[in-house]
């Protein structure tokens, strides 16, 4: 967790220095979760939803149209579970860098539609699961720490207020693998991101 900050600070470094923009981002995150264990009957899981934040720089690539972003994130994820005897909720938050590339296919009149795509990687900050009022942190549970690698593909439309500011509203489609679990439990999810931007443009 500490390699991932440190390196999280390095890149929103360097990325200020060049940046032509900033940005914070919050909504909503759609979570399912897809755990499977080798030792113990899979739980059925019901999606759950939770707040996401995330503040960042960009960087203009190619004449106003293609752009870099790199942003610190806050991602909660959480899931719902249970049957006639037991009910369970898992409750977490990833702290991460996002890394986004995007390209503007409709810009007239203060009006901009854009294609993004990109890639997060994350750790586990605070994690939680509640089975019947029983709690267990889940910071020591290898299918939910380590490093996390999620792929990410949005939309995002933007309306301009003026020529130093904008609003915008987006929807991005995530799909989080972590790449350090050697557990016999292992755990994915997958996440519908709903957006609201706000935008400054930076001399």
């Amino acid at each position: 967790m500490k390699k991932l900050a440190l390196g999280a600070l390095m890149l929103l470094g360097i990325s200020i220095a060049n940046a032509q923009e900033m940005y914070l981002k919050t909504g909503k995150n759609y979570t399912t979760f897809n755990y499977k264990s080798d030792t113990a009957n899979t739980p059925a899981l019901l999606a759950g939803s939770g707040d996401f934040y995330e503040l960042g720089y960009v960087m203009t690539l190619n004449n106003e149209k293609l752009k870099y972003a790199i942003g610190l994130a806050l991602n909660e994820h959480n899931a719902l579970g249970g049957d006639a005897s037991n009910s369970y909720a898992w409750n977490t938050q990833y702290l991460g860098v996002q890394n986004t590339f995007s390209i503007a296919f409709v810009n007239a009149k203060g009006f901009e539609l854009t294609a993004n795509g990109g890639l997060g990687l994350s750790s586990l900050l605070y994690g939680k699961q509640d089975i019947n009022g029983y709690y267990m942190n889940l910071a020591s549970q290898k299918e939910f720490s380590g490093l996390w690698v999620a792929p990410k593909l949005g939309l995002q439309a933007a309306y301009k207020i003026d020529n130093d500011f904008y609003l915008s509203i987006g929807y991005a489609y995530e799909k989080s693998f972590n790449l350090s679990n050697s557990s016999p439990e292992k755990l994915d999810f997958t996440t519908n991101q709903l957006q609201f931007g706000f935008h400054l443009k930076l001399r």
